[in-house]
């Protein structure tokens, strides 16, 4: 029995619907006037390699629309490998939020990526290698001001902006001449890329706009039958993105605040704080991890009326936490930042329309804080 018909006999199998039209089969290369499965060469459903198998390995392309994919998840990064190789999409933990892969030098992937998180066109990717030596085929050259942030800081949470490679595809980048390169500390993400071979073009693993994943079964909650695998593992160590520094000028600069504070990076100055029209960095000029609920900053929750359809995420204690729909008190700025994106999604989940975010100090973790509060708070519905 070959694997298309295993495909098509087993349980789960996306979108059996006929399309008589020309069906552009991009695994397999070639046109065809009927429904197709299109199928990988990857290890045998049932075999050894799938313990964790959910569903089908194939999708049904069909020229009235994207795939659509029964979404594959495993635990195994040489598993989750072989899907990115075979040009499709993987989602996959690293240790800030989850990512959404496609192979960096391919281009139709990458715009795949673009379609499925509905992210605007301009708006760049980062690109995350597993070694040193992969950088050197994303940038055209690598100052010497770069070389020691990544002496001090690769692999880790920091991410650097260089001027781009000409063989890199401009898609990749958001059409610009730079290219944002990132080389992740968790070791499942490590391991992902090392199998992959290739660098990994990947933001954030959900609907653009939307608050970044944090699981991986945030991942399902937006990308279900979007991508073809997920790459499960253990809730993120940090829950903010990458802390983002432009090394394409003569005093780098940081672009966006993330994990590694400003004040450990030695020489790197603020960004300006006006819009620009181009942006190195994403996470710099869009709607960015905003929930359906409205975010509004406090600095005590004593200014607090308590409300059913309210939450609270702070690291003060909540009277009358008890008339709140979700109360999350917070240990520290590391743990705030940890919670936030999931403290947000659970409120989604609630049906909670105000959401009331305590502020911090500006400083260290907390500038990532705040600045990630802001932009929610600034995106968010504002009726009341």
């Amino acid at each position: 029995m070959t694997l298309t018909s295993k495909l098509l006999n087993m349980p789960g199998t996306p979108i059996m619907t006929e399309c008589r039209q020309s069906v552009y089969c991009r695994a397999l290369n070639h046109e065809s006037t009927t429904s197709t499965i299109v199928t990988e060469d990857l290890p045998e459903p049932n075999g050894p390699d799938y313990p964790e198998q959910r569903s089908s390995l194939g999708y049904v392309a069909c020229g009235m629309g994207a795939p659509r994919y029964d979404t594959f998840q495993t635990w195994d990064p040489k598993v989750a490998a072989s899907f990115l190789r075979n040009g499709q999409l993987v989602a996959f933990p690293t240790e800030t939020v989850f990512g959404i892969g496609a192979a960096a030098f391919d281009a139709g992937a990458v715009r795949r990526i673009y379609e499925v998180k509905r992210r605007p066109p301009d708006n760049p990717l980062i690109v995350h290698t597993a070694t040193r030596d992969q950088i050197t085929s994303l940038a055209q050259h690598i100052p010497p001001v770069a070389a020691e942030l990544m002496d001090r800081f690769f692999p880790g949470a920091l991410t650097i902006v260089l001027p781009k490679h000409p063989a890199l595809p401009s898609i990749t980048t958001g059409g610009l001449g730079t290219v944002a390169i990132r080389m992740p500390a968790e070791p499942t993400a490590q391991a992902f890329l090392a199998a992959c071979g290739t660098p990994v073009a990947a933001p954030s693993a959900n609907i653009s706009g939307r608050p970044s994943a944090t699981t991986w079964q945030a991942v399902l909650e937006d990308l279900d039958g979007a991508i073809a695998c997920i790459l499960q593992g253990s809730p993120v160590a940090s829950g903010l993105e990458s802390t983002v520094v432009d090394c394409t000028g003569p005093i780098p600069r940081l672009l966006r605040p993330g994990t590694i504070a400003l004040e450990d990076l030695d020489g790197v100055q603020l960004q300006p704080a006006q819009q620009q029209l181009t942006a190195p960095s994403p996470g710099m000029r869009y709607r960015h991890y905003a929930p359906n609920a409205r975010v509004i900053m406090v600095d005590t929750p004593a200014k607090i009326l308590p409300h059913a359809q309210a939450a609270f995420i702070g690291m003060d204690q909540l009277e009358k936490a008890d008339q709140f729909a979700l109360v999350r008190h917070c240990h520290g700025e590391e743990d705030y930042g940890r919670s936030l994106y999931n403290f947000f999604r659970q409120c989604e989940r609630l049906g909670v329309t105000h959401i009331y975010c305590q502020t911090v100090n500006a400083h260290g973790i907390g500038r990532a804080i705040m600045d990630r509060i802001v932009r929610a708070s600034s995106a968010s519905p504002k009726s009341t």
